[in-house]
């Protein structure tokens, strides 16, 4: 080959590696949805850096910074006013080149990150729904939640919960998260309550997969193990709203079932995630974790271990708040998309997954309004 032929086939080479490079940093970039300080954007913020720079997929939205040592008030993260929040996603909208998903947690009740005291309506609990288990009652008070996350250009409700309820579930019962005893009862106040959010254009996000209502302990201060109060039943929700094509989003649980998987817990189960939810339910969409950095995974697992599993398991998007204990750190998305596509370059992730789930978070984005 001549010289000059020679020299142009390894610069297409080199040029063609790059472009590799640079597309599997931006799927993996995809893959997160991070959450980051302040009420209020500008072109040199962290906020703007994960979106312009990064290419993040999805951001999550508080109200609450859990990350400091002083009190814990309202009004110290995101979400202050909901004139600000209007004019934060518009600006984190302006600074994506792509439909951005921005997330927040709004179940009603004691998990309402849009409260009164920033200008939004009272909610109420998912048991009082459940008790209630009327159709108007259960549409009337989720229409209400949808209309204002419209307002303010949330567009992904981290809700319903599809949990069985039971009373001395520290972390879901106790503050009344959950519908219902009653399977049913979940799935139809559930199947409502996603109703009244597509009238608004919002997406939602069924939670805590394969079942987290039983749970005697709280996976944000560790591993939970709920071999002994699980049943197959907590399964029966997420399948009927599966079947009835009402599911978007599933988040996981860090919970550990060993009837279902005896070495991993729900995020970090192929068991659960692929077998389970997806092969033997026909679930096809967005699986997201829970927050990769709480007590339940980072007890047990280092952070490059937790997300070679989660994505090798099945896991579509990582969730990383930057918003619990273990403290808040400005670079830590730019730091997870080189770990991971170090995994993928080391084989330890094989890139047909990140491929994949980046191709479903596509198709949710389509999906936005």
């Amino acid at each position: 080959m001549p010289v000059l032929a020679m020299l142009a086939f390894f610069q297409l080479m080199a040029q063609e590696s790059l472009s590799s490079d640079s597309l599997l940093r931006r799927e993996v970039a995809r893959m997160l949805m991070v959450g980051f300080r302040g009420d209020q954007i500008d072109d040199n913020s962290d906020a703007a850096r994960y979106v312009r720079d990064l290419h993040v997929g999805s951001i999550v939205l508080f109200d609450v910074d859990l990350t400091s040592n002083g009190p814990r008030k309202t009004g110290t993260r995101n979400i202050t006013t909901k004139k600000r929040l209007a004019k934060l996603t518009e600006q984190l909208q302006g600074y994506a080149d792509e439909p951005l998903i921005i997330a927040a947690d709004q179940e009603g009740g004691m998990v309402c990150r849009l409260k009164p005291e920033y200008g939004f309506q009272p909610t109420v609990n998912a048991l009082y729904l459940g008790t209630q288990d009327n159709c108007d009652t259960t549409l009337y008070y989720a229409m209400r939640i949808a209309k204002e996350m419209k307002e303010c250009g949330v567009n992904l409700n981290l809700a319903p919960v599809l949990d069985i309820h039971r009373e001395d579930s520290p972390h879901l019962g106790h503050f009344k998260r959950c519908f219902s005893t009653d399977v049913d009862v979940i799935a139809r106040n559930a199947g409502w309550f996603i109703d009244a959010h597509y009238k608004h254009g919002i997406l939602c996000a069924v939670k805590h997969f394969p079942g987290h209502g039983s749970a005697l302990g709280d996976s944000h201060e560790g591993m939970v193990d709920v071999t002994s109060t699980w049943n197959v039943t907590e399964l029966t929700p997420f399948e009927k709203l599966i079947s009835q094509e009402k599911v978007d989003v599933v988040m996981t649980a860090h919970i550990y079932n060993r009837k279902l998987d005896p070495d991993y817990p729900a995020t970090l189960s192929h068991k659960i995630i692929t077998e389970l939810l997806r092969n033997n339910l026909h679930y096809d969409g967005v699986v997201v974790t829970d927050d990769m950095y709480m007590e339940g995974i980072l007890s047990q697992y280092s952070i490059p271990e937790a997300l070679a599993l989660a994505i090798n398991a099945g896991a579509d998007i990582l969730l990383v708040g930057n918003n619990i204990d273990t403290g808040f750190e400005a670079n830590r998305p730019f730091k997870l998309v080189d770990i991971i596509v170090n995994l993928v370059k080391t084989g330890k992730v094989p890139y047909e997954r990140i491929h994949e789930s980046s191709e479903r978070i596509l198709r949710l984005k389509n999906r936005l309004k």
